[in-house]
């Protein structure tokens, strides 16, 4: 147990140093932040995009530093992704679409199963063109009339974005079986599919 805790902890150290050093390496690498309910079913969908380099777990939005998984809700953050990608090869209005993809954008008060502010989507922008994007791109979707009610994910500005623990990046690597368990049992596959099809 002590030498998975120490694994996971140096992969995620890694995980974030190379987002860095990526960035440090081409200026134009830009990050994007979503909040989308539990952060375990944000990671994936965006993984597997090309043009992105890394996708971390975490907390954002918030007051106080160092936030945890046991007080995180309690200082005003919410569970979230940091995503670093190459615009050249990804957009980030395709990111936008993606993330609406993975979410119940309605549902401003939690996500499926998780309820509570620190499980509502949000987008939060990192400058004044993806501020504009994403109010275009939430217009267009309210617009299309794909759900009964009008579209609630708040557009706010980046502050603050904390990894979080070790055990939580990847989660659906780490824990296959647990994570395909809690995604159905949570009706997030359902309701997406419902929604969406095979999109």
């Amino acid at each position: 147990m002590l030498r998975r805790t120490i694994f996971l902890k140096i992969s995620l150290v890694f995980v974030i140093l190379m987002a860095d050093l990526n960035s440090f390496a081409d200026p134009n690498i830009k990050k994007a932040t979503f909040a989308g309910g539990c952060f375990w079913c944000m990671e994936s969908p965006f993984e597997k995009l090309k043009g992105v380099i890394a996708v971390v777990a975490g907390y954002a939005g918030g007051n106080g530093k160092n936030p945890t998984y046991n007080d995180y809700a309690q200082k005003g953050y919410v569970e979230a992704v940091e995503i670093s990608f190459n615009p050249s090869l990804i957009t980030y209005k395709e990111l936008l679409d993606t993330f609406w993809k993975q979410i119940n954008p309605t549902d401003n008060t939690g996500q499926f199963c998780d309820r509570g502010p620190q499980y509502r989507p949000v987008i939060f922008y990192h400058d004044e063109e993806q501020k504009f994007l994403a109010q275009e791109s939430k217009n267009k979707l309210n617009n299309e009339k794909k759900f009964s009610a009008a579209i609630n994910t708040e557009i706010l500005p980046f502050s603050t974005f904390y990894p979080a623990e070790g055990y939580h990046q990847d989660y659906y690597k780490t824990h296959p079986v647990q994570y395909k368990f809690y995604r159905f049992s949570c009706g997030r596959d359902q309701f997406l599919k419902k929604v969406w099809g095979k999109e």
